[in-house]
């Protein structure tokens, strides 16, 4: 039910007491930050933080933060993008990406409790909640399935924009609060949770949906309340202010039986089932060889009034006084002693429905919690049940799940053991950090054991890729479950529910703006004659009348058919298509950005959605008379910045030279581009994008395509730009006949393809567990399918280049470059040119890949 690989330090050390804390966070974006406790006679590892992507788990970075002692809380901000952390001499630094590289952190601000050691800490909510309606998995629209719920944030700036900043709690019951102004300035303020302070040993922090948070502590004793805090933060006079409240605490129900109150003596793990849940909490009491866990919920109940009272205020009888009380909803047996938990993050209701919807629908991803045991093993629990879901032995030797703690055997010294543990964002998947050091991670069946129909499993897969597609998460976790022989039905399925939604959802973060357009080009003969505008492939659907597909979600949607297409061998070539596309929206949204209309009182129409009205109408294939129709004056760039898109254009050139020459065939379905050949919306795109270069080419006809005539007979652009016959809706014989002489005429590029992925999903086999070190990249077994395609496996020595600018940079590049984590696309650090145009097309992949994947810095060697 749980399977699992692992990463060795190559480091050796010692957990010297066994109590350092160490931490784990993983971000929605699939970056792992993690401490060890591994100390040795040259450097002291526990002050350090180590920062991964889990599609490079070996190629970890870890940054030298600075902290004067330990390291005891690490947090990611909702994007994913800024790491807090905390340390035991009350020291907060807030960490953000450096040039917005994955492997390279800088902390510009913090704050410092000094002398008091932090126990619990969290970025401030931003009002942003969804809710996931499992029983709705089947509707059409997402808005059905993902629905925004009314929260409101922390603190909120003029105009209701919320308040970015974290807060803390320390041992000595104070809270702190850290407030960014958009200046760059830090408010800080510190206040006591109660007039009465305390230790707190154990402390977690939740929001409410009224813009409140709520503190839980515990001094470490079962025997002591656990004390809750209503915590309120404002902003009075350019100063923080804060304000506390007393809460309804409780005490754990296996002390008030007196024949166990000494049994369980420690609070060991206090946890609000959720951050923006703070009616439920988890907590943990622990002997030193055994464990139970009790979950709470906050209720609201009546205060029974003395019938004395009704009679004299009727007021009082007509409306009963409601109170706040803690009760118990379940508890477990007597287990092991627990050794870390690890919380879901899917924002599915924490109600008792789940169980029933748990039962309809079989989904059972973010039901349950993780709890790891001394032993080295680890339980899936249901989050308000606490019963067992599934189990995870390290050891080779499974154990009956109903065997009684104290009847297994114990080893003489402590068994390796998880002391954090951290779920992914759609549960699918489980990191742990052990006293050894040893990173490790598990696969979590979305099934969690049962058996499920085919259908329902892809189902279920299908829809937690719609909920990161809506949220913007990585989805890495998700394709650690597909199968090679799911792909397929997987990628109709999901462009299949992307068509289906509604034309106010297909507008949203696309009107307003020439960028947002994203239709294309075309600039020969035989491509107007091949690609009319208005040829609709025969298995796609079109597009709404006059509507454009969100830009957010068209590229999110080809970003994870390309993950998805990477897992079968059969599918692998479609990879390089839709990596294909995503550069070639790109391109088409910048270069008709740059079209601007000649006057400025211009009616609602920009020149882009002139050019895609004008092409869509006029599908003559004779270029000129697309031309005649088109206001040239609002095409004119300056001489310089023409020249700057030569590098661009020659690639949108190449690529419909290649389409065309592999158009008899109709192509291999073993070679890239195939796809694009019955895909009229990017055949759209090329048509305009050849109409652009066309009269550009006019302008200043050195930022033309360059092409290699093989014939002296023939003129390379007039070849391309030759008129033929009207467009008929399939390539009729004389095109595929012209398109036959093409290679004898023109000398056919070889396009320079994404390289196959290094990363480790495509390469995992099922239950066959790895072992990696870090610092030291696997040789993994690769697809034989993949391996024998021409074009995808870079031979070594071979030029390389900048994937994004088109420049050849050399089989030895001088330059430092950046690598995306996703589909191992390679660009330059720093820009070679520095005009407005080229600026305007960097600006598009600075902070991400255009597959929305993060950059990593790669050294000069290996680009």
């Amino acid at each position: 039910e749980l399977d699992g690989f692992g990463v060795r330090p190559v480091t050796r050390g010692h957990d010297g007491s066994g109590l350092l804390p160490l931490a784990c966070a993983w971000s929605c974006r699939s970056l792992v930050a993690f401490t060890t406790g591994l100390r040795d006679d040259d450097q002291d590892l526990t002050r350090m933080i180590h920062i991964l992507d889990t599609e490079h788990p070996w190629d970890v970075h870890s940054i030298s933060s600075e902290h004067s002692e330990a390291i005891t809380c690490l947090e990611w901000d909702q994007s994913g993008s800024r790491l807090l952390s905390a340390d035991a001499n009350g020291q907060i630094k807030c960490w953000s990406m450096a040039d917005h590289l994955a492997n390279s952190w800088e902390s510009p601000v913090g704050s410092l409790v000094e002398g008091d050691p932090i126990v619990a800490l969290s970025w401030l909510h931003n009002g942003v909640k969804l809710a996931l309606h499992v029983e709705k998995s089947g509707a059409s629209s997402f808005g059905e399935k993902f629905s925004r719920v009314k929260f409101s944030p922390s603190l909120t700036l003029f105009g209701g924009k919320p308040m970015e900043g974290w807060i803390a709690v320390t041992v000595s019951g104070l809270v702190t609060v850290s407030l960014l102004k958009p200046s760059g300035q830090v408010l800080t303020s510190t206040e006591s949770l109660c007039r009465l302070r305390g230790r707190v040993a154990l402390a977690d922090i939740a929001f409410t949906g009224g813009g409140n948070i709520v503190v839980a502590t515990a001094d470490g004793s079962s025997a002591s309340p656990v004390q809750f805090y209503k915590v309120c933060v404002s902003v009075v006079s350019e100063k923080c202010r804060i304000d506390t409240e007393i809460l309804p605490s409780l005490f754990m129900r296996c002390t008030t039986d007196l024949n166990r109150k000494d049994k369980f003596p420690a609070i060991t793990h206090l946890k609000f089932l959720a951050r923006d849940m703070s009616e439920q909490v988890l907590l943990c009491a622990s002997s030193q060889t055994s464990s139970i866990v009790e979950c709470w919920s906050l209720r609201k109940e009546g205060l029974p009034v003395n019938n004395i009272f009704q009679q004299i205020s009727p007021v009082v009888g007509d409306k009963q006084p409601m109170i706040l009380k803690w009760r118990i909803l379940s508890a477990t047996n007597d287990l092991d002693r627990v050794s870390a938990v690890a919380l879901p993050k899917l924002p599915i209701s924490l109600t008792n429905t789940d169980l029933k919807v748990a039962n309809d629908t079989q989904f059972y991803p973010g039901l349950g919690l993780a709890l790891a045991f001394h032993d080295g093993s680890v339980h899936i629990v249901h989050r308000l049940s606490l019963q067992i879901m599934a189990v995870f032995y390290s050891s080779t030797a499974p154990r009956a799940v109903d065997e009684p703690a104290i009847k297994r055997p114990r080893a003489s010294g402590p068994a390796v053991h998880f002391k954090a543990m951290q779920l992914s964002w759609t549960s699918l998947a489980l990191v742990g950090i052990d006293n050894h050091g040893k990173l490790s991670m598990l696969r979590i069946s979305p099934s969690m054991g049962h058996a499920l129909d085919v259908s329902l499993a892809l189902r279920h897969l299908l829809f937690l890729l719609e909920y990161c597609m809506v949220t913007g998460y990585d989805w890495w976790d998700i394709l650690l479950h597909v199968q090679p022989a799911m792909v397929q039905s997987l990628v109709e399925k999901l462009h299949e529910e992307y068509t289906r939604q509604n034309a106010a959802l297909q507008q949203v973060g696309l009107r307003g703006g020439p960028e947002a357009r994203v239709r294309g080009p075309a600039c020969c003969a035989p491509v107007l004659r091949a690609l009319p505008c208005g040829w609709v492939p025969p298995h796609s659907a079109p597009s709404p009348p006059g509507r454009s597909p969100p830009q957010v979600l068209s590229t999110r949607i080809l970003a994870m058919k390309a993950s998805l297409c990477k897992l079968s061998p059969c599918t692998v070539t479609r990879v390089c298509d839709y990596h294909a596309k995503l550069f070639l929206i790109a391109i088409s949204s910048t270069l008709k950005s740059l079209l601007r209309p000649h006057f400025l009182n211009t009616p609602d129409k920009s020149p882009g959605d002139r050019l895609t009205e004008i092409c869509a109408k006029i599908t003559d294939v004779d270029i000129d008379k697309v031309m005649i129709n088109l206001k040239t004056e609002e095409f004119v760039l300056d001489m310089s910045t023409l020249q700057a898109l030569q590098q661009l254009l020659q690639w949108v050139g190449d690529f419909v030279l290649y389409l065309l020459a592999s158009l008899p065939n109709q192509g291999s379905p073993l070679r890239p581009g195939h796809s694009f050949l019955r895909d009229g919306t990017s055949l759209g795109m090329l048509r305009e994008l050849m109409v652009v270069i066309r009269i550009w080419g006019l302008l200043k006809p050195s930022c033309l395509p360059v092409y290699t005539a093989t014939s002296d007979t023939q003129d390379s652009m007039s070849l391309l730009f030759r008129r033929d016959e009207g467009p008929t809706s399939e390539p009729d014989e004389a095109l595929v006949d012209e398109c036959c002489l093409l290679p004898s005429q023109l000398l056919i590029p070889s396009l320079d393809w994404l390289p196959v992925s290094d990363g480790l999903v495509s390469r995992l086999q099922p239950k066959q567990p790895l072992r990696l070190h870090f610092g030291k990249a696997p040789a993994l077994p690769g697809s034989a399918t993949t391996l024998q395609l021409d074009g995808l496996v870079r031979a070594l020595g071979q030029p390389k280049i900048d994937h994004l600018r088109r420049l050849h940079l050399g089989a030895h590049p001088t330059e430092e470059c950046k690598a995306c984590t996703r589909c191992g696309c390679v660009t330059m650090l720093k820009s070679p040119n520095k005009m407005t145009a080229i600026k305007q097309w960097e600006q598009r992949w600075i902070k991400n890949c255009l597959c929305g994947g993060l950059w990593r810095r790669v050294p000069l060697s290996c680009p």
